[in-house]
């Protein structure tokens, strides 16, 4: 399926948890678009696959590698992106994870706190060490991917991960309200049920193909239709969409 068309050139994106599923389908959509991309992942091997796979595509991508729970790991990344590029324009928090639904009496510390460190924090990280950037701009675009998860309760994860979902999306509102004079755009995306590794490898295919059947559109949505969503997101013809909660997820979310 072929990403919709805008004009990126010149304007540098982070995207993080870029090295598999929705994360690696937005570093390319965006790259063929014209942006550079970095391409961020904990895992700097299938960060470099992506970027590579991007610049043999002669476009513009550099891997590296952060995990988005640690502040100094963040800052040390955009510090690097501002010394190669000079401009932050896009952020994307994209990396997540997801663990398997349980009853709540057992979900110890150490797993809370994973999922919140990661889905939460991490997404405050890095708005916190790009936002001072863009203030200078006056402009910059950030989308921060959710799910229907936050919308509603997870049909997959834990009570840990529907709570992270949905403090993503207060973190949206709040960030948006707060910069929306500067010219800068927050907005999150929810997908519903994707065709993901991170969603295979988390239920059985029987379950999987019983959630399917629940799905209006009767299958699973693609990351490179998420990918587009994104990609509309972080460009100009979305100048005024700003603190806004975009759903994804063929019809199986109607609020």
């Amino acid at each position: 399926m072929p990403h919709l068309r805008y004009d990126l050139k010149g304007r540098v994106a982070i995207i993080t948890g870029a090295g598999q599923g929705m994360g690696a389908a937005v570093a390319e959509a965006l790259a063929a678009n014209g942006a550079t991309v970095v391409v961020n992942d904990i895992d700097i091997k299938k960060a470099k696959k992506v970027a590579q796979k991007i610049a043999r595509e002669n476009r513009q991508a550099i891997a590296i590698q952060a995990d988005v729970s640690n502040y100094q790991q963040v800052a040390q990344m955009v510090d690097t992106v501002l010394e190669k590029y000079g401009i932050i324009d896009i952020l994307v928090n994209n990396a997540g994870i997801l663990r398997r639904r349980r009853f709540i009496e057992e979900i110890n510390d150490d797993e809370w706190d994973l999922v919140m460190n990661v889905n939460v924090k991490g997404f405050f990280n890095c708005s916190k060490a790009v936002i001072g950037i863009m203030k200078k701009q006056k402009s910059g675009k950030i989308v921060n991917m959710s799910s229907s998860a936050g919308r509603s309760t997870s049909e997959l994860g834990g009570a840990h991960y529907t709570a992270s979902k949905a403090a993503v999306l207060g973190l949206t509102r709040h960030l948006a309200r707060e910069v929306a004079s500067l010219n800068i755009n927050v907005n999150a995306v929810c997908p519903g049920l994707i065709d993901t590794a991170m969603v295979k490898s988390s239920v059985s295919q029987k379950e999987l193909e019983a959630q399917m059947k629940a799905i209006p559109m009767g299958r699973l949505g693609t990351p490179e239709e998420v990918a587009d969503l994104v990609l509309f997101l972080v460009t100009d013809a979305s100048s005024y969409i700003n603190g806004a909660t975009i759903d994804i997820g063929g019809a199986s979310l109607l609020i």
